[in-house]
């Protein structure tokens, strides 16, 4: 504790005690963004971490999901012929792994934040939604060479980027970011006070995988079950989000895109994907919300 300069009498305790107490950071996404210097120092040493020891580094973020692609394109479009009757159906199924992945990795690394880092939560006075945020950005960086691969073949079979498809496959990611991070925020302040929540969150991210228009096309949906089924089936933000980001890679890779749209794509589908963007925007704010009452109970419990 430091000295009180010369001449001056030191604070009595009731004056100490008179005093009123501040935070000892200030919380909030727009906090997080404000120490934007910090989220990037975070964001590097998550990603150094995860390929340290490792002899080609970050070259793996391109390796994996090529073999990903690789394989799913010769199990599915070569050995069972799941694609038979649609073209190109292994970017159909890709295109939904990218935007699958991104939100499943933020969604299970934003619910795992908190408890991972609780070292630096209970020795720096740092926002604390500054972790669920950095996961979320570690996801994207590793989606971004999941695009790359995605785009090689994409443009090998003749696809070109036009404004519907690029706004098509934005607004999905912006679903999806919006989503995985409003639930990591909640996810992540409940695992601190029941770890089964991160169990719970994984149990989730399994059933993503085969609720979304990803291993099989939309029209499958309308075909077994009829429009009822299949019109609450699209209440799911993330078959939304897959529909979207194919409308931005795989139709546009076809001999008739707007054929294509017609057929295995929903009607209304940006009127859908404005709606869910903007649910999943307000449920962002609630979740923070919840974050900061709970966030202060955060360092006793770690």
């Amino acid at each position: 504790m430091s000295t009180p300069p010369v001449g001056r009498p030191r604070p009595t305790a009731a004056e100490l005690e008179a005093l009123p107490l501040a935070p000892p950071a200030a919380t909030g996404l727009a906090e997080v963004v404000r120490r934007r210097y910090l989220l990037g120092m975070l964001v590097r040493n998550t990603i150094k971490s995860r390929y340290q020891g490792t002899v080609l580094g970050w070259v793996w973020s391109y390796l994996q999901p090529a073999i990903r692609f690789c394989m799913f394109y010769f199990l599915f479009q070569v050995m069972i012929g799941r694609g038979a009757g649609m073209e190109n159906f292994a970017i159909h199924l890709f295109a939904g792994m990218v935007i699958v992945h991104f939100f499943t990795e933020t969604f299970n690394g934003g619910t795992q934040s908190l408890v991972q880092n609780r070292s630096l939560i209970t020795k720096l006075p740092v926002p604390r939604e500054m972790f669920p945020v950095a996961r979320m950005l570690v996801a994207a960086w590793h989606t971004v060479p999941m695009i790359v691969i995605l785009l090689v073949p994409c443009l090998f079979l003749g696809w070109r980027p036009d404004l519907v498809g690029v706004a098509a496959a934005l607004l999905g990611f912006t679903l999806a970011a919006a989503l995985g991070l409003a639930l990591g925020l909640l996810f992540s302040v409940g695992n601190v006070f029941m770890r089964d929540i991160s169990k719970i969150a994984q149990t989730l991210t399994q059933f993503v995988t085969f609720s979304v228009p990803m291993m099989y096309p939309f029209t499958l949906v309308q075909e077994r079950f009829g429009e009822p089924i299949a019109s609450y089936y699209l209440l799911n933000p993330m078959a939304e989000a897959v529909l979207l980001i194919q409308r931005g890679f795989w139709t546009g890779t076809t001999s008739d895109p707007d054929a294509t749209a017609a057929v295995h794509l929903p009607d209304h589908l940006f009127t859908r994907g404005l709606i869910m963007t903007g649910i999943s925007l307000v449920l962002l704010v609630l979740a923070q919300r919840v974050f900061s009452r709970l966030e202060a109970r955060v360092p006793e419990r770690l």
